[in-house]
């Protein structure tokens, strides 16, 4: 995933920094505990893409 793309790109609903997760390829949102899928280094940012992270999950 490209540094400047990670530092530009921001959580689609609440507009909060993204964290990348490379092993599990998901740039995260702990604001709105959403994980947006990275397929083919290409982000997914779309909210019916994210998929909500369990409350025991780790942000």
């Amino acid at each position: 995933m490209d540094k400047k793309l990670l530092d530009i790109l921001v959580c689609p609903i609440c507009k909060g920094k993204l964290v990348y997760r490379k092993k599990e390829q998901e740039l995260v949102c702990k604001a709105d505990r959403l994980a947006f899928p990275v397929r083919d280094d290409i982000p997914v940012m779309l909210e019916q893409e994210a998929r909500q992270l369990a409350a025991d999950e780790e942000v």
